[in-house]
């Protein structure tokens, strides 16, 4: 007794009342067809229990239906940071909704570099999220230039760059923690910044100085200690802070993590939170409620940015424009710190 021969695409586009194109088309994920096709080719797919396959699918359609979200740190910044995650599970989400593949590479030596922009340009990726890019970093450009699509987590570092880009509004978010402080009664803040290699760190340092001087608060270096987006980075800018300002009674964190960080430093020196030193933090990442006290922080819709990341790519890959950044707005989720 022989089996009967597995369904193709032939026979889905016959049953959808299709041409093969379109069905093709369909079940790539990729190109324009109607509402009423594509609702029939699924549903002849289904009815037939057809599987795509998927070496055939990618001579057709020059494309390997996976995208690679690629972290520029260590690996254990990777697992310490819960914003990578964020960012991920929501990329994750939209592009299974096209069912397109992501890969996740995270890349800590320059030996991994090398070999993942040549995983790109063999084909084994339709486009590339980069996230956590640090200076004039070349990978993207390289990427680029290979004709790999790409969008950045971030606004890029160089002025002139071209690369799409998915944001939270750093200096206005900043800006909002800051002026919490001193409207809190906070006589004198100071604030514990991201790494200067990165907008973010930049932007977020801008907007902490642009306040105080809207509140007639004069900035100087002094005022500022460099962190690393770490509980470890922001525990010693903080310790530094104290040595030189014995008297401050505010102080922004450019992320949750560092703090985190500064709590542990402030808890050290016997200064009690808020009753002699206020903490705000940026990102609202799940350790904020879970410290203590309750981090008073500034929340970004990273899981929504990385989603936007994803739908942004997609066009990118889909040949279509993509018209100027994405900058997503920030708010204050206020908790005991302050």
């Amino acid at each position: 007794m022989t089996s009967p021969s597995a369904p193709t695409l032939e026979s889905v586009a016959a049953r959808a009342g299709v041409s093969r194109a379109t069905a093709g088309r369909v079940l790539a994920g990729y190109g324009r067809v109607s509402d009423s096709a594509r609702e029939a080719v699924l549903r002849a797919a289904s009815e037939l229990s057809y599987v795509p396959n998927q070496a055939a699918r990618s001579l057709v359609t020059r494309r390997s239906g996976s995208m690679a979200l690629v972290v520029v740190e260590p690996v254990e910044r990777f697992f310490a940071d819960s914003y990578f995650p964020l960012v991920l599970n929501g990329a994750q989400a939209q592009l299974a909704e096209r069912e397109v593949q992501l890969v996740l590479v995270v890349l800590s030596t320059a030996r991994e570099r090398e070999r993942f922009e040549r995983y790109a340009r063999s084909g084994h990726v339709d486009g590339a999220i980069l996230v956590s890019v640090h200076g004039p970093d070349p990978l993207p450009q390289h990427l680029v230039d290979a004709g790999i699509p790409v969008v950045m987590s971030g606004r890029p570092f160089e002025d002139g760059s071209s690369v799409p880009y998915v944001s939270a509004d750093n200096v206005g978010g900043a800006r909002t923690a800051t002026r919490h402080l001193l409207e809190r009664g906070c006589r004198h803040v100071v604030t514990v910044t991201g790494p200067m290699d990165m907008r973010v760190g930049q932007d977020r340092l801008e907007g902490f100085r642009t306040e105080l001087r809207a509140h007639h608060r004069r900035y100087g270096a002094q005022l500022a200690a460099n962190g690393d987006f770490t509980v470890v980075g922001g525990r010693a800018a903080t310790q530094e802070l104290l040595a030189r300002h014995p008297d401050l009674d505010g102080i922004f964190a450019a992320n949750d993590l560092m703090a985190a960080g500064a709590l542990q430093a402030l808890a050290a020196a016997g200064l009690a939170v808020p009753e002699r030193v206020r903490v705000v933090g940026f990102d609202d990442a799940p350790l904020a409620a879970a410290a203590t006290p309750p981090l008073t922080t500034v929340r970004q819709p990273v899981v929504e940015m990385g989603r936007e990341l994803a739908r942004m790519l997609l066009r990118l890959v889909d040949g279509e424009s993509v018209e100027g950044p994405v900058v997503a707005a920030t708010t204050l989720v206020e908790r005991a710190t302050t």
